[in-house]
């Protein structure tokens, strides 16, 4: 912080902490980036007012050139206004951001060059080789096999043993995943469509939704199954659903059984259709339960299963040689749950939602798992259901007293990956992956 900007906070400090309202200004500090989560947690464990206000003003005057600013604007959003005119006396005008001055370099002196910025983007499961596929009846996606065994090869001299008596230490910990129930698991199966929303019906969706339902009741979830949702009884459900008590739970869970199609966006992709027609973008879905809309889920694992197409774009593969080809079967009666891409301004019209904003808090301890990659087809079978569904309640049936969910899906990715549409079309799943820590499900005993 400028030694300006600080002489003003010390000068007022008695007036601050006499008249300053801190849990206004939480949410816009920590969107703004000023605060870390940890910060504003540290500053709420203090017990009166005045103590809160004290500690944040402290730590205002830790932070960059631009706390001072944001927390004039943070002032100004809140109504405290008597505050912003204490502080603006010999302040300058709130800017957004100013740019830096560009540094004076000697002629003789070579510039050293600036350090590249860390850039962190959504993870995607990388796509496998995929293969041609062959013409089949009915959808049976392929079981992993055991690959022959063979005599391991001696690891490379640079990589020695660890030292015997010598601990691992993982510097990644686990989510606490033990409460009883672990938490609330919403199914929405959108399965008859109105006839304006000219929209196919998803037949096969039910077996999908049965399966997924007794899934998340084995693995010890509160299952609440909603069909055929209107796009506005999608949001109530999902905006009453972030009114609960999360407090003694763990997870949350919210599975998503529609046509989808693309919008534009600029975190996760992807809308899903209510069965009038218009579509809720799976941007606006996840909102409902960040850390900012549902407190009592702050810092526990938000998982969302999207079984619904991604785009319009049909994929077929590519050829692959013999040594990575598998079998893999297609049905005749294959489906998909796509329609063309939306508009933005019909898909993302969110005006009269309190999350509707154009700024928005980083995502942090969510996961969404696609059924298919953005913007292609996700296809479904009348008769056996969705490929993804399928693949993904039997490797958690088979694996989830095992291993953590990022490895699951991507057994899940594998899978799907080597079926083939009427022998032809391809589906490649994929997740957005923002959890922190790994997640182990705690299955109940049989």
């Amino acid at each position: 912080m400028d030694e300006r900007h600080r002489r003003i906070l010390q000068t007022n400090r008695s007036n601050l902490v006499a008249d300053l309202d801190p849990s206004s200004l939480y949410d816009g500090l920590l969107e703004k980036g000023v605060f870390t989560q940890d910060m504003i947690d540290k500053i709420k464990s203090k017990k009166t007012r005045r103590d809160q206000a004290r500690r944040l003003v402290q730590d205002l005057e830790t932070r960059g050139t631009r706390a001072f600013p944001v927390f004039l604007e943070c002032l100004r959003d809140t109504g405290q206004h008597r505050l912003v005119e204490l502080l603006q006396n010999g302040a300058p005008p709130v800017q957004p951001q100013a740019p830096l001055p560009v540094p004076v370099v000697h002629p003789l002196v070579q510039p050293r060059p600036p350090s590249p910025k860390q850039v962190v983007r959504p993870v995607i499961q990388p796509l496998p080789i995929l293969d041609g596929g062959k013409n089949g009846k009915d959808i049976v996606p392929v079981h992993r096999t055991q690959s022959p065994d063979s005599t391991p090869s001696p690891p490379p001299e640079n990589l020695r043993p660890t030292p015997p008596g010598r601990k691992r230490r993982d510097s990644i910990q686990s989510y606490k995943m033990d409460a009883n129930p672990c938490g609330h698991c919403l199914i929405i199966n959108n399965v008859d469509f109105e006839p304006l929303s000219e929209l196919s019906n998803r037949t096969g969706s039910n077996i999908d939704c049965d399966k997924l339902e007794r899934r998340f009741k084995a693995l010890n979830f509160i299952v609440d199954v909603k069909t055929n949702l209107k796009y506005k009884q999608i949001r109530h459900e999902l905006s009453a659903l972030s009114k609960k008590d999360h407090s003694q739970y763990d997870c949350c869970v919210v599975i998503m059984l529609s046509h989808g199609t693309e919008v534009s966006h600029n975190r996760f992709p992807g809308a899903v259709h209510g069965v009038d027609g218009p579509a809720v973008p799976v941007q606006l879905i996840t909102n409902y339960l960040n850390g900012r809309h549902c407190p009592s889920l702050q810092g526990k694992p938000k998982l969302f299963f999207i079984q619904a197409c991604g785009g319009g774009e049909r994929d077929t593969g590519f050829e692959v040689s013999p040594d990575e080809s598998r079998p893999s079967i297609g049905g005749t009666d294959d489906q998909t749950d796509a329609i063309p891409m939306s508009s933005s301004s019909d898909s993302l019209s969110m005006s009269d939602e309190t999350d509707a904003r154009a700024t928005l808090p980083t995502p942090s301890d969510i996961l969404v798992s696609y059924s298919t990659f953005p913007g292609y087809v996700s296809w479904r079978d009348t008769q056996s259901g969705s490929w993804y569904v399928e693949t993904l309640d039997r490797i958690l049936e088979e694996n989830a007293a095992t291993d953590d969910l990022a490895t699951m899906l991507m057994m899940v990715n594998h899978e799907v990956s080597q079926n083939s549409a009427k022998g032809v079309y391809k589906q490649m799943p994929g997740s957005f992956n923002f959890l922190r820590k790994h997640l182990y499900f705690q299955p109940q005993p049989q």
